[in-house]
């Protein structure tokens, strides 16, 4: 008590505790009264400045957010040859990324102000943190053990979602899990094929992922021709096919790009390959592959292209008459 109260001049006495022993000279008020208003009132001023500080905190957070969300190209780059073709959905993928890593780092804030706070009011009232700080070190060594497994699934999911690898929506293969992305945690991630199967994937289990739907996507057509076909007169074909496709109005908002025939892929058994592609939006790849396939085989059966038939050459003497079938051997 007389450290506390009566050595004000060293300071080792709070405020409140010092104004109450020079008012009344009485140590067991002064004592009262520090624990009566002194420490609530430094208290409660811990958690007021524990507000203002999240506040500020989330008001900073906010604004990364809508910085994020707006992009960080300027417009004359977003409109000119590096404006990114996927448009209004990567605009939104870019929003729902950015709110994403919004909340959790408010909430990461939150935990760490609340921990710092919550210790700091504990020291107030006279409580030793140390054996705390000690005992919290040791837990969380423990836990950190105890559960790698799940602090690595957390961590994928934080620079998952930091780096875009992917969204809700997109078409990914995960090994040899291929499916739509359905929903996305920092624990695990929801696919579901197309067969109808929901496969849920842990995040720190992802060593590779193949993203079909990021920004734009291409369809590889590889046509089969016989080899008694002109290469030439078929490249021309397939040019004018993809061409009339792409400047069809059904298709002019899923194709960006004009197809290109990049010639002959492969010299088959049976059949010369030709390869066609056509740059499009993120997962119209496939409906435009379809489209593609109806058209060229209804242009090939106009223009009399013959496709390759399997061919099978048997070797043999045929004027040598057949012999009786082998002898084998039979159980008697």
């Amino acid at each position: 008590m007389p450290k506390t109260c009566k050595d004000i001049n060293n300071g080792d006495g709070s405020w409140t505790c010092a104004a109450v022993y020079n008012w009344t000279h009485n140590d067991w008020l002064a004592h009262a009264a520090d624990w009566a208003i002194g420490k609530p009132f430094s208290i409660l001023c811990l958690i007021v400045g524990a507000l203002v500080v999240r506040w500020v905190l989330n008001r900073v957070i906010d604004r990364l957010v809508a910085r994020a969300s707006d992009g960080i190209l300027p417009s004359k780059l977003a409109r000119g040859p590096f404006a990114d073709p996927g448009g209004e959905t990567s605009a939104h993928r870019r929003v729902q990324r950015a709110v994403t890593m919004g909340s959790l780092l408010k909430s990461v804030t939150g935990g760490v102000i609340f921990v710092v706070v919550f210790m700091m009011a504990l020291a107030e009232v006279g409580v030793n943190i140390a054996p705390l700080i000690a005992g919290a070190g040791i837990v969380g060594v423990a836990l950190g053990f105890g559960a790698q497994s799940l602090v690595k699934d957390f961590l994928s999911g934080i620079f998952m979602i930091f780096e875009d690898q992917y969204g809700v929506g997109d078409s990914v293969t995960f090994g040899d899990v291929s499916g739509t992305i359905e929903a996305v945690s920092l624990r695990v991630t929801r696919v579901r094929d197309v067969d109808g199967t929901v496969w849920y994937v842990r995040n720190g289990e992802i060593l590779k992922v193949g993203n079909q739907s990021q920004n734009w996507s291409r369809t590889v057509l590889d046509i089969a021709v016989s080899y008694k076909e002109d290469v030439t007169r078929v490249r021309r074909i397939l040019k004018d096919v993809a061409h009339q496709l792409w400047e069809d109005e059904r298709y002019r908002e899923k194709i960006i790009e004009e197809p290109e025939v990049w010639g002959v892929q492969s010299l088959g058994p049976d059949s010369v390959v030709v390869r066609v592609t056509l740059k499009t939006m993120p997962q119209q790849q496939w409906v435009v592959a379809r489209e593609m396939r109806e058209r060229v085989k209804a242009r090939f059966d106009e223009e009399g292209v013959i496709t390759p038939l399997p061919q099978r050459i048997l070797y043999g003497d045929p004027g040598k008459p057949a012999g009786p079938p082998p002898e084998t051997d039979q159980p008697e």
